[in-house]
């Protein structure tokens, strides 16, 4: 806590002076309650915020299982877990033999087809020119333009079966769908996949931007909105304070918790966070700057809760207004009675008897 070396200076009969050679005064009055440092705070003005509370895990906010769009073996792959990759990089090839000669052979049949139309052209050309010459019947004529377009059907057809051997093609290279980082390589060269099978041959995620994904009770409805500013903490990272929005609300309530999700938008540029990280973070109502002491310190079973404070080395017992709560700082705004820098007792503490004299023991002891 930091305010505790401050504590300790206003209350009497705390600690013996040092240096000198002086020695500690004999107590006149009745034996001192000796207090734990960590049990006295000073109330102090701090920025306090209030809101619902969200927690929950982050996940990536794109994330791409590249499943195999061909069936054969895995004949290369490029990547491993960790390694970041481009939009278009090329990941797995799976064999392309047989996918190679389907091409080659869509390839030839369109070609033919496409000989074999400019040939029914030509002749209707000639037929048309014959039957004006009266040198054809027209019955001749109608059986060319026939030809024709049996042709042209012909070579459309073709085209298309070359255009889907290309892809299949195609599709045996596996290719990153976005820039990220591949966190999952499931299988081997060698191994045979297929396009009904369930294991991808990558996944991609971008890390760039993540999700917190969250729940906040049904009653905090009312102050969670898209757009609203979200402030959170990774507990495997004391200390980082991370900026996010809220980009989604779920619209339903989970009727077994109460509880609405909520997806928070957090930036990621740095990549200083990871997929599946537990976040806890408030979704900010209110905020500002008020004389404040943490929660410990209310006590509770006083009717009204009320702080007890040390003045003169004495416990008092102070009527003061509660005001703003931040349970993430664990503080709450106080008013009436109170003053900034003045000692209250905190946890086990407040159970020391009004009016009793006390002393707070070292740090180290």
């Amino acid at each position: 806590m930091p305010s505790i070396a401050r504590a300790a200076i206003p209350l009497v009969l705390l600690l013996a002076a040092c240096g000198g050679g002086a020695e500690v005064p004999e107590e006149t009055g009745p034996s001192a309650v000796l207090v734990n440092p960590a049990m006295i705070a000073v109330v102090d003005s701090i920025r306090l915020e209030s809101g619902p509370v969200v927690s929950g895990t982050l996940v990536a906010e794109r994330v791409a299982q590249l499943r195999p769009q061909v069936n054969g073996a895995v004949l290369a792959l490029y990547v491993r877990e960790g390694d970041a990759v481009r939009a278009g990089q090329p990941l797995a090839v799976i064999d392309t033999l047989v996918l190679a000669d389907q091409a080659r052979s869509a390839h030839l049949a369109a070609r033919s087809a496409e000989l074999a139309a400019e040939t029914a052209e030509r002749n209707l050309r000639r037929s048309e020119e014959l039957q004006r010459a009266g040198a054809i019947a027209l019955r001749d004529l109608e059986n060319a333009r026939d030809g024709l377009a049996q042709a042209e059907a012909m070579r459309e057809d073709a085209r298309a079966r070359l255009a889907a051997a290309r892809k299949q093609l195609a599709n045996a290279t596996v290719r990153a769908p976005f820039a990220g980082v591949v966190s999952e390589v499931p299988v081997s060269v060698g191994d045979v996949v297929s396009m009904t099978g369930a294991a991808p041959i990558a996944v991609v995620v971008d890390p760039a931007t993540l999700e917190l994904e969250g729940t906040v009770p049904a009653a905090s409805l009312v102050d969670v909105r898209r757009g609203a500013s979200v402030e959170f903490a990774v507990p495997s990272q004391p200390g980082t304070r991370i900026q996010g929005t809220i980009a989604r609300i779920n619209p339903a309530v989970d009727p077994a918790t109460g509880q609405v999700r909520v997806y928070v938008r957090v930036p990621n540029a740095d990549r200083a966070l990871a997929a599946g990280l537990f976040a806890e973070g408030r979704i900010s109502v209110e905020a500002r700057r008020v004389l404040a002491v943490p929660l410990t310190a209310v006590d509770a079973g006083a009717t009204p809760p009320s702080l007890r404070r040390v003045k003169g080395g004495i416990v008092e017992e102070v009527a003061v207004t509660f005001g703003l709560r931040d349970e993430l700082a664990e503080r709450v705004e106080v008013s009436g009675g109170i003053a900034a820098g003045d000692t209250v007792l905190t946890g086990g503490a407040l159970g020391t008897p009004l009016g009793a004299s006390v002393r707070v023991t070292r740090a180290d002891n």
